[in-house]
């Protein structure tokens, strides 16, 4: 553990981010994975829930979760799954 102040604090905020980024990647990962299954099943509702996943992967993005690049091939793979169903 460790003695000094600023250091507890940094630990603090840690542990609070920590948990917000996870709560952030699970949600990011539900909406891509249902996306995926939609389309592949060729469901009806498969165009609103890609939309849904790749405003989620923006949001990850402004949030510095997601890199940028990663971001645009994760969208990408989206789209191109959603035009080959």
């Amino acid at each position: 553990m460790a003695n000094i102040r600023s250091q507890k604090k940094r630990n603090r905020q840690t542990v609070v981010r920590n948990t917000r980024n996870r709560a952030a990647r699970s949600e990011l990962r539900t909406r891509i994975n249902a996306a995926t299954s939609a389309t592949a099943a060729g469901d009806d509702n498969a165009a609103e829930l890609t939309r849904s996943a790749q405003q989620a992967i923006d949001t990850a993005v402004t949030k510095g979760l997601l890199k940028k690049n990663t971001a645009a091939r994760r969208k990408s793979a989206l789209a191109k799954a959603l035009n080959n169903a």
